[in-house]
């Protein structure tokens, strides 16, 4: 896979030093009286035909680069800024400074002291935030209902005019930085990173530790003498300078209005003259860094080999995308790659390929090999075959088809490109400001103009050598010959120069025959026409075709008017899921499918025409999204395949391996993964543990799966969803190809409608309070996840919950993890199935999980209290969010799409349940929430139905976990804030899963919105 796109918009990624308009005439507009603060307008900014928002740019008078976007039908209004300084500009002594200084601007600041003003806020008003720190830059972003953006914005400029640091609240906070780090701790991909950038040069800030913990922001500070909180204080106004920040906004008011909202709270930001954004032009990796390999023991069962190429920072040639050209063409999937060439080997099971700018002022071009077992011996060849193919490019030279096919895909892609959620829109584009010039802000990474084969060659393709490069590969057979374990993640690794013979051999790979250029493309579609919306339509999917074999939905698209088409297919058929053998057999045939396709189907994933095949409860699921043109040829490409299978023994064997390490490394995943694993194992019947698929999988083989097949689809039901600029006749073409296919090959017969039933969910008893605990031996944290289950799917329970669920989830983030300090995991949200739905409260923590649900159990005790004394105008401004986050509309057609499928696929068919839940959400008063709370939440209520997972470290992990309140590990003591409550009922441990579920009811299914068709499933 090509890298490039992906890596480009990450929100993680590197920063490029904004190029300076100054003294430019097009485009640019001059101040006016009213707006003294903005230096220059920008009001050529180019955008995409389809999109209606209006866009302007600013630079204010200190230096900070704004981006306005008004787009009067938003159902939020969001804003980012991104400072350009991240943790390589930590002081040496004090790693993980500036992720702090990120945590503190939450809590408090001179015009807003509460430490919880911004977030209650944000709750009030159907909001959320976050922020991250990366290594050149620092990102926060929120979002919030659209007639609050104006006090949103005061508050936060309030974080980069005058932030607190108050003592109590620094002393707080580095207690969540260390929970924080503690969960990174088992994670391959931060132990890895941090290996390998603690073998750059000597003394180069990208070897820095950016997270932080207690030991470098307690204790040695206290060694040093040194105030940290003094050393925030000083970071935040060192670093955190207008003329490096970049600001992007996004609200519902004309681009007057929003400039005049930035003005007047953001030109108040100070503009420290001598402040420019970092920048490291000397590569962390010089002569003594490269020709060698790194040899790393991951915590998971992983194989993977990564090469490195040290190069410039290109990000001022974005026009030309010299290192994207090379990265489509190392990456290709298609005949003649090299993932082609390597998966015929048996060596591997996955490439990417692409440039990556770790930080400003310099880059790297990465090769990245998923290695099967057999790979793993063969390295040496795998990276010759690379080289050879390098050779080949440099052999043949840049060719202009390339480009011209590359460039025709980035056009059609920007042309028509799906609107984007504001909150996200807002993390990319004030990326985007410091990447490129502001009239490109919107296209920058769509961009391609120059065909400049010069900078291709000299400045990427002639330093992809193997003297100017070093090898990384993971795999846990290196436990025997590691010599040296990292500081902070005590990651074992071995760190050794490449042989002169094996350089010499990778010098000298020549070419290879079964390596070639890409072919054209015959995906790209051409026909972009949009089907004409008519006068009247239908605003639901309605059925169009219902057999005995299958059903078809249809909706023509009338929101996004793009030539793109949703097709979806559930394929229900007991077998699939019946036994953990047959669940095997199903996702074993899945992931070989997908294997045998992939040459063939990446040529359409890179025209923008993609699909997925999954195993689910009640069967598979295929589904095709994109351009609408050429659908039809890879849905026939696919079910003809899927009929005529023939299992490829070297895959099956490579492709069981590679499950197998999926399923037996769940173990190593976080607890709080865990607990929500066995809280889904114990509320649903009939579903099949990793342990029981491991067990039936060792014994299959490619005979098997082989068998499988035609019994799989010998007993069947179809359903589809055809959704987009397709006529009614294209919609039952697709379903036809589909049929047709099945039929042409095995003889189906329909599943009788009582055979297509949903998994059913436990329903337990009034008064019930179970706890399931289990030890884990890997992760030194525990995990405390209580479930209380409050009634089936129906619109009154379902908004009653709703409402509940906004009114607790910020306090319990505020008492649980910022005042008592439990933990950094830290939710309280709706757990919801098909027929059932629960409120589900988790903490993951370094305390007990006895007392943590004490604590959990304190909390519903106190919010009873608050519930009732809450003034109706709170209330109100509670059921306002929860109406404006159901009401939100989806801002692409893939996602509408799946609106609608959830509602046919769970048999309910409610098409209109926003709409229809939130009027009645409306009605409600805090009387009827408060009855609510008391019969099923209140520690003390009659009804209750509680089900609770702890996940508690084994003595193998040598933890030991604090059961109650006391010292932190900075020394600070945390202290409860009000008593736990007696529980009424007594707890009832859960020993033994099955006989759990035998000793328990189960749900009954909720009655369908509507009847479909004589032959309803329900």
């Amino acid at each position: 896979m090509n890298q490039s796109v992906r890596l480009a918009v990450s929100t993680r990624g590197p920063f490029s030093r904004l190029v300076s308009r100054r003294g430019m005439s097009v485009g640019l507009s001059p101040a006016t009286h009213s707006t003294m603060a903005v230096k220059l307008r920008y009001d050529d900014i180019v955008k995409s035909d389809q999109d209606k928002r209006l866009y302007r740019g600013l630079l204010l008078d200190n230096g900070m680069k704004v981006l306005l976007v008004s787009d009067e039908t938003t159902d939020k209004s969001a804003a980012c800024i991104d400072v350009a300084v991240g943790y390589m500009s930590d002081p040496d002594e004090l790693p993980g400074l500036a992720h702090f200084c990120e945590h503190m601007l939450f809590l408090g600041t001179e015009k807003y002291p509460d430490e919880n003003k911004y977030n209650q806020f944000l709750a009030q008003y159907a909001g959320k935030s976050n922020a991250f720190t990366a290594t050149d830059s620092t990102n926060y972003y929120f979002d919030v209902a659209p007639d609050k953006l104006r006090e949103t914005l005061d508050i936060f400029a309030q974080f980069f005019i005058a932030p607190l640091f108050t003592e109590s609240a620094t002393d707080k906070e580095v207690n969540a930085i260390e929970s924080e780090n503690s969960g990174n701790l088992l994670k391959d991909g931060w132990r890895l990173s941090q290996v390998k950038n603690s073998l750059s040069k000597k003394g180069h800030p990208y070897s820095k530790f950016g997270t932080g913990n207690t030991i470098t922001l307690v204790d040695r500070p206290k060694e040093m003498g040194i105030s940290v909180r003094d050393a925030l204080l000083k970071f935040h106004s060192e670093w955190y300078s207008s003329n490096i920040m970049s600001l992007v906004v996004v609200g519902r008011e004309n681009l007057d209005e929003l400039e005049a909202m930035v003005v007047e709270n953001f030109s108040q930001v100070k503009c420290r003259s001598n402040v420019e954004p970092p920048s490291w032009p000397e590569h962390p990796y010089g002569p003594e860094q490269l020709k060698k390999k790194l040899s790393v023991v991951p915590i998971k069962d992983q194989r993977n080999l990564v090469i490195l190429f040290p190069i410039p920072d290109l990000s001022k040639h974005y026009k030309a995308s010299p290192a994207g050209h090379l990265a489509h063409l190392i990456g290709h999937e298609g005949p003649g790659s090299i993932l082609s060439a390597l998966r015929a080997r048996g060596w591997c099971n996955g490439l990417t390929a692409g440039p990556t700018n770790p930080a400003r002022g310099f880059s790297d071009f990465t090769v990245a090999v998923d290695l099967s077992e057999e790979g793993l011996s063969h390295v040496e060849d795998i990276i010759s075959l690379i080289f050879q193919y390098i050779n080949l490019l440099k052999k043949e030279g840049p060719t202009k088809d390339t480009f011209e096919e590359m460039r025709c895909l980035k056009e059609m892609n920007f042309r028509f490109k799906d609107k984007e959620q504001p909150m996200s829109y807002v993390v990319s584009l004030a990326s985007s400001i410091t990447k490129f010039e502001m009239k490109d802000v919107l296209k920058g990474y769509y961009i391609l103009d120059e065909f400049r084969p010069d900078l291709i060659t000299e400045e990427v393709l002639n330093k992809l050598t193997p003297d100017n490069m070093r090898v990384v590969v993971q795999a846990q057979v290196f436990k025997s010959i590691a010599d040296s374990k990292e500081e902070w993640y005590g990651t074992e690794y071995k760190w050794e120069d490449i042989p002169e013979e094996t350089l010499q051999k990778w010098r000298n790979a020549g070419l290879c025959s079964d390596l070639i250029l890409p072919p054209k493309n015959e995906f790209i579609p051409s026909d972009f026409s949009v089907l004409p919306v008519p006068g009247e339509i239908k605003p639901f999917p309605s059925v169009i075709q219902d057999t005995m074999l299958s059903r078809v939905w249809y909706k023509q698209d009338d929101k996004f008017l793009l030539p793109k088409t949703s097709c979806k297919v559930d394929i229900a058929s007991p077998l699939a899921y019946l036994d953990p053998t047959s669940c095997n057999k199903s996702s074993m045939y899945v992931y070989l499918l997908e294997d045998a396709l992939n040459e063939y189907s990446y040529a359409a994933t890179l025209a923008g025409l993609g699909y997925s095949l999954g195993i689910t409860t009640t069967g598979l699921q295929l589904v095709l999204e994109g351009y609408s043109s050429k659908q039809h040829v890879l849905l026939d490409k696919i079910v003809e395949k899927m009929v005529n299978f023939e299992v490829d023994p070297q895959r099956f064997d490579i492709l069981k391996e590679n499950y197998m390490r999926t399923l037996r490394n769940f173990k190593l995943e976080q607890p709080h993964s865990h607990a929500m694993y066995f809280l889904y194992m114990l509320m649903f019947y009939a579903q099949w543990t990793k342990e029981e698929l491991m067990d039936s999988l060792e014994g299959l083989t490619f005979k098997d799966v082989q068998d499988f097949v035609p019994h799989l689809f010998s007993n069947i039901h179809l359903e589809f969803l055809v959704h987009g600029s397709a006529t009614k006749e294209r919609a039952l073409e697709l379903a036809n190809i589909v049929e047709d296919n099945i039929k042409r090959k095995i003889k189906v017969r329909p599943l009788l409608p009582k055979q297509m039933n949903l998994l059913r969910q436990i329903q337990l008893a009034d008064e019930s309070n179970f706890v399931y605990r289990i030890d884990s031996s890997i992760h030194p944290t525990s995990c405390t996840a209580v479930y209380l289950q409050c009634g089936s799917l129906s619109t009154e329970n379902n908004m009653k919950l709703e409402l509940i669920a906004q009114i607790l989830k910020e306090p319990f983030f505020n008492i649980l993890r910022t005042k008592e300090q439990l933990g950094y995991i830290v939710r309280c949200t709706i757990h919801r199935s098909y027929t059932e739905q629960g409120l589900m409260a988790l903490v993951q923590s370094s305390r007990d999980p006895d007392y943590v649900e004490k604590r959990i159990e304190a909390f519903f005790a106190h919010m009873h209290d608050l519930i009732c004394n809450m003034s109706e105008e709170e209330f109100e401004k509670h059921k306002e969010a929860v109406a404006i986050k159901r009401l939100e509309k989806p801002k692409k057609l893939s996602a509408l799409s799946s609106i609608f499928w959830r509602e046919i696929v769970s048999q309910l068919y409610h098409f209109d349940r926003d709409n229809v839940e939130v009027e009645y959400m409306r009605t409600l008063q805090k009387k009827d929430i408060i009855q609510h709370y008391e019969e099923l939440i209140s520690h003390d209520a009659l009804r209750r139905h509680k089900l609770s997972v702890q996940i508690v470290p084994s003595k193998e992990c040598n933890f030991e976990l604090r059961k109650d309140t006391g010292v932190m590990d900075n020394g600070n003591v945390a202290e409860d804030l009000f008593p736990s409550p007696e529980i009424r009922t007594p707890v009832v441990p859960i020993e033994d899963i099955l006989a759990f579920h035998r000793s328990q009811a189960l749900c009954p299914y909720p009655k369908p919105y509507m009847i479909v068709g004589a032959r309803s499933k329900l």
